[in-house]
């Protein structure tokens, strides 16, 4: 008896340990080009592999949304929510929300009202000028929900090599739409200070992968950050996927975003050798 005490004790202990331990995720790719000329200064991994851009498509999608007119500033339009919407997010979910708290908050019913006021025809207009991945706004096979989740472990699939010249292209001005949308949609993505003088603007994104029967691999899941890096006069434009290895509690655009800033000075340092 007391011998099965014991394994019952550590039996508890281990999976107490594995209930409150982080993820592991590994690195799928990193990669860091020049803002100014285009050139790639470091790519680690499977940087062009496709997978779903997840929350990080809303800077493309504001970048739509100021263009069309839809969205007008940082403030405006200012929604509410509605019962029904999606409120997983939270407490920050729940309430009017406008273009600033919408990136900040990565509220996905915001940008649904986007989508459903561009439709799926412009969506895939904006998508090919863009050149943002497949471009393919088709959602689900046979479920009708291509303005619900499209870019959500669905059909539209970007890889890390492609955000960064997506990126590049909107902050040199070089995307098919006007300047004060351009400026627009800059002003709306957080942005910090890191170490050694950088700072860096951008967005997380989190999805899981699917199964082969369609279901969401949530032991698997993505982590993006992507966005651009400015220090005296240099403009950097970068993008960190990262999958996990088991399932975590803490989102994994988040681990992504926090593993980049931790490594960026010495990131930055290696890319402009």
């Amino acid at each position: 008896m007391a011998r099965i005490r014991t394994f019952a004790i550590v039996l508890g202990a281990v999976l107490a340990a594995l209930a409150v331990s982080p993820a592991r995720a590994a690195v799928v790719c990193t990669v860091i080009a020049d803002a100014r000329t285009g050139s790639v200064l470091l790519s680690e991994g499977r940087c062009e592999d496709r997978v779903t851009p997840a929350s990080t498509f809303k800077i493309a999608l504001a970048a739509m949304g100021y263009d069309s007119g839809f969205l007008v500033d940082a403030g405006n339009p200012a929604l509410p929510f509605r019962p029904g919407y999606p409120d997983w997010g939270g407490d920050a979910w729940r309430r009017p929300t406008d273009p600033a708290a919408w990136m900040r908050h990565s509220v996905v019913w915001y940008s649904q009202q986007i989508t459903r006021e561009l439709g799926v025809e412009r969506l895939r207009g904006y998508g090919r000028r863009f050149a943002y991945g497949n471009a393919d706004f088709s959602g689900d096979a046979g479920k009708n929900n291509a303005l619900e989740r499209a870019w959500i472990s669905s059909s539209l699939t970007i890889s890390p090599l492609e955000q960064t010249v997506f990126l590049r292209k909107l902050i040199t001005g070089q995307l098919p739409i006007s300047r004060d949308a351009v400026a627009k949609t800059m002003a709306i993505v957080e942005s910090s200070e890191v170490s050694d003088g950088w700072r860096i603007s951008g967005k997380t994104g989190s999805a899981y992968p699917r199964k082969a029967d369609g279901a969401f691999d949530r032991a698997r899941m993505w982590g993006w950050y992507v966005g651009w890096a400015s220090k005296d006069g240099v403009t950097l434009v970068f993008a960190r996927l990262a999958q996990d290895e088991q399932r975590g509690k803490r989102s994994g655009g988040l681990r992504a975003r926090d593993a980049l800033l931790a490594e960026w000075g010495a990131l930055a340092a290696r890319a402009r050798r």
